[in-house]
């Protein structure tokens, strides 16, 4: 069992590949504004100071019209591009 968790800054600008992951993913949005596209789902808005926890296993992706930052609490060995 793995309890070490990793923050990461991450800078969004136009449409991440879609991808999944084998556990949660959380996004906080920390400036600007993007949405987190999920299959089979409506898309997520964030802005700033709101977060989003995408369920392990979900196909999604987050898309920004504008440049936009978000802080990502995860496992430190997460793929960026998932699985």
């Amino acid at each position: 069992m793995n309890d070490t968790t990793a923050v990461r800054l991450a800078r969004f600008e136009g449409a991440f590949p879609w991808h999944h992951h084998d556990e949660d993913e959380l996004f906080l949005c920390w400036d600007g504004t993007f949405r987190i596209e999920l299959e089979g789902r409506d898309p997520v808005v964030l802005k700033a100071g709101e977060l989003f926890v995408v369920p392990r296993g979900t196909r999604h992706r987050p898309v920004a019209e504008e440049s936009a930052h978000a802080l990502l609490i995860e496992h430190p060995d997460t793929q960026q591009y998932g699985s």
